[in-house]
């Protein structure tokens, strides 16, 4: 390592570490100066189904507002939420179309547009926010975005009333007629982060047939930079590398009791809480790194039949969404969707835990969870269960729940987030224009 530039990176075979941003060695602080403003972060989080709608609603509005059953899993980052009511994905509703409201829910939530009806390969939509924001800033880092999901993305055949399989397993497009895949392996995910080619070269196949750590490959290069630092930054390499470590014998440890533990190195994790957690801290490494700024998460495909069993529920998620008012099945969706928030809640506590200039990586992100139908029961498409967190490097006055005028265009949220991102458009989807109240 010849010289320390903001953006570090610990190199070994096969192997590129890239770590956080370490401000004592920034050029600007050599010189005396402020260092820059940490980079702003747009991540969308996706459920599928809906959600039991008299349990999501906080009580009251403003800063004096309650949070629901539903909701109450995000008490330890209240004040960084904003619950925001009344949004609306019209372009989810049949409109002349018939069924399929799961596969236009998934592909609009993002896009804003209407799919068109087909199970074929024509399949087209329209470019997806995170893209959006990626083809603008992307180039920034060496990831334009980051794509992470739970269920596997099908490209082919009819998942919902003549609708292709493609809508319900994508939430992110590229271009209107391309979906971007997700990465559903762990392993693979981490590994596309810090090595060479995605993970799947030969250095990263002889790593894995030896058993070593990621941080074995590049220790020499990590004690070189540790001699150059600061007090304060060589506490922060420390922990940082100790984090990476953590999340890879994690990972390692799910291979193992895997009920595949004897098929590929990269087999999904047998407990599903563990695969959403592990998918979730690579993506918190993701942002810690600076390798990426743009992230989607699909906790499932949207009409997922998911059974949830460690939950004490019988059926499968889609399944018991239409209870009909039986009040088994309502407690049976209530239970699944706190388990959901309850893993955002665990995401966005990590993302605030994370230092990053004079705050956190919380503070310089915008998480936007939620889904493109309110009640699955009923699949309506207004007044979404929607929650936008972090504060966007100061522009987002959280601590709130703000309720817009019924069929304010979901849209309009994702406009006013690119302005922030600094990838601004004039219109994005079928917006009217930018969401007021987002500041203070």
């Amino acid at each position: 390592m010849s010289r320390l530039s903001r953006r570090t990176v610990l190199r070994g075979l096969g192997t590129a570490l890239a770590l956080p941003l370490l401000e004592s060695v920034h050029p600007r602080v050599a010189r005396g100066e402020e260092p820059a403003a940490p980079p702003r972060r747009l991540a969308f989080l996706f459920v599928p189904n809906g959600v039991d709608s008299t349990s999501w609603t906080p009580k009251g509005e403003g800063a004096a507002f309650e949070l629901s059953p539903i909701l109450a899993p995000l008490g330890p980052v209240k004040d960084d939420l904003l619950i925001l009511s009344g949004l609306t994905l019209n372009t989810a509703r049949a409109n002349g179309d018939g069924p399929g409201d799961h596969a236009r829910s998934s592909a609009a939530f993002l896009t804003g547009c209407q799919p068109r009806k087909t199970a074929g390969a024509d399949i087209r939509v329209g470019v997806s926010v995170d893209q959006v924001a990626a083809a603008r800033r992307g180039r920034e880092t060496s990831l334009p975005s980051l794509e992470l999901g739970t269920e596997p993305a099908r490209q082919s055949g009819s998942c919902d009333s003549g609708y292709s399989c493609a809508y319900s397993s994508s939430i992110s497009w590229r271009t209107p007629h391309t979906p971007m895949g997700k990465e559903i392996h762990p392993r693979l995910a981490f590994e596309r982060l810090f090595s060479f080619g995605g993970g799947t070269g030969e250095a990263a196949e002889r790593r894995r047939a030896q058993r070593r750590s990621i941080l074995d490959l590049v220790r020499d290069d990590a004690r070189r930079l540790h001699r150059r630092l600061g007090g304060t930054d060589r506490l922060k390499l420390d922990e940082y590398l100790a984090a990476v470590r953590q999340l890879e014998r994690r990972i390692e440890r799910a291979e193992r009791t895997s009920a595949a533990a004897e098929g590929p190195p990269e087999a999904l994790p047998k407990d599903h809480r563990e695969h959403v957690r592990l998918l979730l801290d690579v993506s918190v490494l993701a942002f810690r790194s600076d390798l990426t700024r743009v992230l989607t998460f699909m906790f499932a495909n949207e009409g997922s039949n998911r059974s949830y069993p460690f939950l004490g529920v019988k059926g499968g998620h889609h399944q018991i969404s239409h209870h009909g008012k039986d009040e088994q099945k309502v407690r049976s969706i209530r239970a699944i969707n706190r388990f959901h928030t309850s893993q955002l809640s665990y995401f966005l506590q990590a993302l605030k835990a994370a230092p990053e200039g004079e705050g956190s990586l919380l503070d310089h992100s915008m998480v936007v969870y939620g889904s493109g139908i309110r009640e699955g029961n009923r699949h309506d498409h207004h007044d979404l269960p929607i929650v936008l967190a972090g504060r966007g490097g100061g522009t987002l006055s959280p601590g709130r729940h703000v309720r817009y005028p019924k069929e304010t265009p979901l849209c309009n949220l994702y406009l006013s987030l690119l302005d922030r991102f600094g990838a601004d458009v004039p219109r994005f989807g079928d917006s009217t224009g930018r969401l007021a109240h987002l500041d203070a």
